[in-house]
């Protein structure tokens, strides 16, 4: 299936300047330590918020200045094509982006709460076309605040560039809870098509083989478990270990793998995984007849009294084998309580470039170049550049995956741009990475708490 179409709206080249009349305190402010920020807001989306550097009254091209103002992203919103639809049917074309300015002289808010508020400007957006082409809503300086010009004629300004992109994306979704074994459709529209299988299990202690794709079997269990019971039961109640996660294609090849190569324990005199102290997940990719670490993703629970889960992800190098080198590309949190999304987003700048009718955005449905050659399982997929730290680099959206919060049930929805996928085994990534984020929830649960029965070994279930 082809891939279904997204619009980012991209929102950044932010700059400030007043009028050499303005209020004093203003206008002495140096750039590197501004103290004004803005809300950007888009109606049916949480509001983002930027810092808004000073310059100079008399600039009148960002780019001059010393400090780095091109090429700065403050905030991005992807819409789905039924989202785009929704809006251009009901307002015909247009749609509004509003931005809130605010001072904060005594630099006491940091965006939390509300300073003093400058002004707004609107921006509208045309999205008709959006999905197949680039489009500039605005690039240069706006007048802002309430009374839009003083007593000499001038007003503060704003600069800022708006603009939208097509952002063509897979998606993917699973049938069930990662830990149940479902299968992952992808999805076009009202359309599932099952592309990939999932095997969840444990790796015992022993199996220094990552390329095990079988849970531990019953021959394994000891039938005299009864001595050890005990040692067992306090064992498995201190970490949390073992758990992998297998991505097969539909042939029943491997395709990717998550397995938890750091326990989840928890931090001495608590019962929370700690962030000194995190649990880690290897993803691996199968390459001449082995696995191959692409990826680690290691996550904890928040200190203080925060219902939050803290996540880091780092790629691997190419030279992995001879220097171990990664980088981080994804840190943040989510509310164990209500969950959110994970997300992979390398976007860091909005520049303006030149928009041609060949731009690599607009992806026509007979411009599928087919698997990559020597691909292990073959493939329905094929776009853009092989998936390596190289082309996540580049920039721009990577991936998402929605991750529900702590005794709900989760049925990630993954989104993978389609740059970033040139084979099955590359989907199967992002896939096997979704699945473990997922289950990190899980593994950073209290220790007071007792873990749903399919995420517990058998030696635990003879004790419940």
């Amino acid at each position: 299936m082809d891939p279904c179409p997204f619009v980012r709206i991209l929102v950044g080249n932010l700059a400030l300047r007043f009028p050499l009349s303005t209020k004093p305190s203003l206008s002495r402010i140096h750039p590197s330590t501004s103290p004004c920020y803005c809300k950007i807001k888009l109606k049916n989306f949480p509001h983002q918020v930027g810092s808004i550097p000073l310059i100079h009254a008399n600039t009148q091209n960002p780019e001059s200045c010393n400090f780095s103002l091109q090429k700065s992203l403050a905030a991005c919103f992807s819409l789905s094509k039924s989202q785009v639809d929704r809006i251009i049917s009901k307002g015909g074309s247009s749609y509004k982006l509003s931005i809130e300015v605010y001072a904060d002289p005594d630099d006491s808010t940091c965006g939390l709460a509300s300073g003093k508020l400058l002004g707004k400007v609107t921006v509208p957006l045309d999205l008709r076309g959006a999905e197949s082409r680039p489009s500039v809503a605005h690039n240069g300086w706006i007048d802002i605040g309430r009374n839009k010009s003083n007593k000499n004629g001038s007003s503060a300004q704003m600069f800022l560039t708006v603009r939208t992109e097509p952002d063509p994306r897979f998606v993917f979704q699973f049938g069930g809870e990662p830990e149940c074994s479902p299968q992952v459709f992808q999805v076009q529209g009202s359309v599932k098509q099952a592309v990939f299988t999932c095997k969840f299990g444990f790796r015992s202690s022993s199996d220094r083989n990552l390329g095990s794709r079988t849970s531990l079997p019953e021959s394994n269990t000891s039938r005299n478990w009864l001595p050890s019971l005990k040692t067992d039961k306090d064992q498995s109640a201190k970490e949390r270990k073992g758990w992998s996660i297998t991505v097969h294609d539909l042939s029943g090849c491997p395709a990717a793998m998550a397995s938890m190569v750091t326990p989840f324990v928890p931090s001495p005199g608590s019962d929370r995984v700690s962030r000194s102290n995190p649990g880690a997940w290897s993803i691996l990719r199968p390459e001449c007849g082995t696995w191959k670490p692409w990826g680690r993703l290691e996550a904890w629970r928040e200190p203080g009294f925060t219902d939050a889960l803290g996540y880091r992800f780092d790629l691997f190098h190419d030279d992995i084998v001879a220097t171990g080198t990664t980088t981080t590309v994804a840190s943040s949190t989510l509310s164990t309580k209500l969950g959110g999304k994970f997300t992979m987003d390398m976007t860091t700048n909005i520049s303006t470039p030149s928009i041609s009718p060949q731009s690599s955005c607009d992806l026509g449905s007979g411009s599928r170049p087919g698997s990559r050659p020597g691909s292990g399982s073959g493939s329905d997929f094929g776009f853009g550049l092989p998936l390596s730290p190289q082309s996540i680099y580049r920039g721009g959206f990577v991936m998402s995956s929605t991750v529900e919060g702590v005794g709900k049930c989760s049925k990630p929805e993954v989104e993978v741009g389609v740059k970033h996928v040139t084979c099955t085994e590359d989907a199967a990534a992002f896939v096997a990475l979704a699945a473990a984020m997922d289950l990190s929830m899980d593994a950073c649960q209290s220790f007071s708490q007792k873990l749903r029965k399919e995420l517990r070994q058998q030696s635990q279930n003879f004790v419940d």
